[in-house]
């Protein structure tokens, strides 16, 4: 199972040729970097984790900043493995959406919402100045 990592950047619409207004949501993907290579030999699974969005030093504890080290690259906010990985690859690799998907293949996007709990209901129906 391929994989890449990416970010919500936000909302448009494009306009088909019926001038069909239809709602896209844009994605930044890539590039991913290799931050470490799991074996069977030595983890029990064969499994590669990326990083992707950089992340200042300061903010990077010290366990983490020699992960990142030894994979010679700089400190990542977002680190996800992937099982099975198609390509073989090698510690401190970049990926880039070009290098995994082609035009017209189907992609499975997750994501996570904010979660923001009351908050919606109470500006939907304007009960914060009750």
């Amino acid at each position: 199972m391929s994989g890449i990592i990416g970010k919500k950047i936000g909302m448009t619409s494009v306009f088909n040729a019926e001038g069909k207004s239809i709602g896209c949501t844009l994605i930044q993907a890539g590039p991913c970097v290799v931050t470490q290579v799991k074996t069977e030999d030595t983890d029990g699974y064969k499994a590669i984790q990326l990083g992707f969005d950089e992340k200042k030093e300061k903010a990077t504890d010290k366990a983490s900043a020699g992960h990142f080290k030894k994979a010679k690259t700089t400190p990542k906010r977002k680190l996800v493995e992937f099982k099975e990985f198609t390509k073989d690859l090698n510690l401190g690799d970049t990926i880039a959406l070009a290098d995994i998907f082609v035009e017209g293949d189907f992609l499975d996007a997750i994501g996570t919402s904010k979660g923001k709990g009351f908050q919606g209901v109470v500006k939907r129906h304007g009960f914060a100045g009750v």
